[in-house]
């Protein structure tokens, strides 16, 4: 793991986003982003519950479940975050400032209880 901030992570993932965005076969706007982010959201939950034995074991044979392991768990979770920013980005959001407000809130929350 390298010693980068949030911020250089999220101007890293820009690039990537934006190298996509050259060859990709159209726009993806405010709903592709979405739609993409509620199907990495639901290959994340496959692959947990694949990992934590949730499915008949017969899947395991099956190659759409065989593949579940906590490296494909980080896969989807990755490209999950690269949608956040897709999103971040459309709505013009400082993610990393979000982010950091609302840990804030949090943490005074939870101190206040």
């Amino acid at each position: 793991m390298s010693d980068i901030s949030f911020k250089e992570v999220v101007q890293k993932t820009n690039e990537v986003v934006h190298a996509f965005e050259k060859v990709e076969q159209r726009e993806w706007g405010i709903e592709g982003s979405m739609i993409e982010l509620v199907k990495q959201v639901g290959e994340l939950g496959k692959n947990v519950m694949m990992l934590e034995n949730y499915y008949l074991a017969e899947r395991k044979n099956n190659p759409n479940y065989n593949k579940a392991s906590k490296e494909e768990i980080g896969n989807e979770l990755s490209d999950i975050f690269f949608m956040i920013v897709r999103i971040a980005n459309y709505y013009g959001v400082d993610l990393e400032a979000a982010h950091l407000k609302e840990l804030d809130l949090a943490l005074a929350s939870l101190k206040a209880k």
